[in-house]
């Protein structure tokens, strides 16, 4: 199969995936190849040797991820849907791929680390209800270490406000070569910023 045939399959498994679940998904298409290259060209990535990529999909930012790596670097995918994970394990063999973003503090810990340097997501913050951000974001601040980067694009600049508490939002970069159009933010994790429960 060709690289076009290969992409318009996965644009149709995504459409298909969006219509049965838009609220998991948040678009109708996949990624384009300047969001993930967007957002993989923030990192500094010969400083990595841990990343986590939630909402990883039909691994576009992942591919991304494969291509920026310099040397030994573990990288922890989180896909809820059964389907893609699997395309993703057979994809990444030398990742590890695992089900629930609201877990990755305890994933990180089982993979031998304190934290990770980096956090990628593709997550739609705005498509969950307020409390499943929260959980999602006491989970990614403290698997991040401090002064780690997290990194997200959305649709909307409406978890600015969120994200501005835990994090120095470095940049925010408007992506129009996406569909729809993304922002990404460049996150990074402030010193004080351990979140505890509520």
């Amino acid at each position: 199969m060709n690289a076009n045939e290969t992409t318009a399959l996965q644009k149709m498994l995504f459409f298909y995936k969006f219509i049965r679940t838009p609220k998991a998904i948040g678009s109708v298409t996949p990624s384009s190849r300047h969001l993930a290259n967007k957002m993989v060209s923030a990192v500094q990535w010969n400083e990595i040797t841990s990343v986590a990529e939630l909402g990883a999909g039909t691994g576009v930012i992942t591919q991304a991820i494969h291509r920026s790596l310099k040397h030994e670097t573990k990288v922890m995918l989180f896909e809820r849907d059964s389907h893609l994970r699997k395309q993703l394990e057979h994809q990444h063999p030398g990742f590890t791929t695992h089900s629930d973003a609201k877990s990755i503090h305890s994933v990180v810990r089982q993979q031998g680390l304190e934290h990770v340097d980096c956090i990628i997501s593709g997550l739609p913050f705005a498509n969950f209800p307020q409390q499943v951000r929260n959980d999602l974001m006491e989970q990614i601040v403290n698997s991040l270490k401090p002064d780690g980067l997290f990194i997200a694009f959305q649709y909307t600049l409406q978890m600015k406000k969120q994200l501005s508490k835990h994090f120095e939002i470095e940049a925010i970069q408007f992506v129009m070569l996406n569909v729809p159009p993304a922002f990404v933010y460049v996150c990074r994790k402030k010193q004080s910023s351990v979140t505890g429960h509520h």
